[in-house]
C-alpha cells in the first residue's frame, strides 16, 4: 500500500506521459518499465524499430499502459524533433495528448579506444547523441513543463564523466556535460515546479556493457532495473544521484579525496583495457 501511494503521487506530479530517449533496450527499457510500473503512458524513441516494438509490446501486456514508439536516429536532432512534434500534435492514437510530463534521456554513443584512433565521424556522433540532442530536447519540453508547473527531466551521466577517462575520453567528456547541465537546470527550473536530475551511473549490466567489457565485472556494477528505480526515486530530491553504495564511495574518493592526476590514473586502470 505504501508503494502504491508513492506511485500515485508520482503520477500526479509527473504524469500522464513520459518520453524515454534510447528506450528500446538495456537501461532505457528499464526506465520505461519503471515508469510504466508507476502508471505512466510512454513514448519510446530509438533507432531500432524492431526492438522498440518488442519492448513496447512487453510493457503494454505487463502494465496495461499505452506505449507508442518513434524510430529515429537521435544523432539527427531536427528529424527527432519533427517526428516527436508530429506524434504529439497530429497522431490521433497518441494517448499522451500534447504534454510530456517526464523526459528521460538515456541514449548514448561511446567511442571506445584511443583518441588518436577514433574517427571524426564517431567523435561527431558522440557530440550529437550525447550533448546536442539532450540539450535541445530539454529545451523543447521544458516550456510546457514550466507552463504546467510540473514535470521532470532525467539526464544520464556517468562516473566516467567525473574526471578524464582514458580510452573513453570523448564519451567521458560528454557525460560530464550532462551532469553539469542537470545541476544548472535543477536550480533554474525548481521554482517552476520542474524537477531535474543527473544520474551519474557506474557500470550497468546492459547488453552494450556486457559486449564491450571483456574483463571481470567492475566493482559496484548494478542491474539496469536498480539504476532506473534509484534514479526515479531520487527525482525531486537533489540535482545528482549516484546509484549504488560502492559507486557513491568511489565518486567521493575520486572527486574529493584524490588529486585529479591520481583519479585519472585510477580510471585508466579500469578503462585502459577497453578497445
Amino acid at each position: 500500500m505504501k508503494k502504491l501511494a508513492q506511485y500515485m503521487r508520482f503520477v500526479n506530479k509527473y504524469g500522464p506521459c513520459a518520453l524515454v530517449a534510447g528506450g528500446s533496450d538495456g537501461l532505457g527499457a528499464a526506465f520505461a518499465e519503471a515508469l510504466a510500473r508507476r502508471g505512466l503512458n510512454l513514448v519510446l524513441i530509438a533507432r531500432n524499430k524492431a526492438r522498440l516494438d518488442e519492448t513496447a509490446k512487453r510493457i503494454r501486456e505487463k502494465y496495461s499502459v499505452d506505449v507508442s514508439v518513434i524510430a529515429c536516429d537521435l544523432a539527427d536532432y531536427e528529424k527527432a524533433k519533427n517526428l516527436i512534434q508530429e506524434h504529439i500534435y497530429t497522431d490521433k492514437n497518441n494517448s499522451c495528448g500534447t504534454s510530456i510530463g517526464i523526459l528521460v534521456y538515456n541514449a548514448a554513443f561511446a567511442p571506445i579506444g584511443l583518441f588518436e584512433n577514433t574517427s571524426e565521424e564517431n567523435l561527431s556522433l558522440a557530440a550529437a547523441v550525447n550533448v546536442r540532442t539532450p540539450l535541445l530536447l530539454a529545451k523543447l519540453f521544458s516550456p510546457q513543463m514550466i507552463q504546467n508547473r510540473r514535470g521532470g527531466i532525467v539526464l544520464m551521466s556517468s562516473l566516467a564523466g567525473a574526471q578524464g577517462s582514458p580510452n573513453l575520453a570523448a564519451y567521458a567528456a560528454t557525460k560530464s556535460f550532462n551532469a553539469v547541465l542537470a545541476e544548472g537546470l535543477w536550480k533554474e527550473l525548481k521554482p517552476h515546479g520542474v524537477d531535474v536530475i543527473g544520474c551519474c551511473a557506474g557500470a550497468v549490466l546492459t547488453p552494450g556493457y556486457q559486449q564491450a567489457e571483456k574483463v571481470k565485472k567492475a566493482p559496484g556494477t548494478l542491474s539496469a532495473k536498480d539504476v532506473a528505480e534509484q534514479t526515479l526515486n531520487a527525482l525531486g530530491k537533489g540535482p545528482v544521484v549516484i546509484p549504488g553504495t560502492v559507486n557513491k564511495i568511489a565518486r567521493f574518493v575520486l572527486t574529493r579525496l584524490l588529486t585529479r592526476k591520481a583519479a585519472i590514473n585510477i580510471m585508466s586502470n579500469n578503462t585502459g583495457s577497453l578497445a
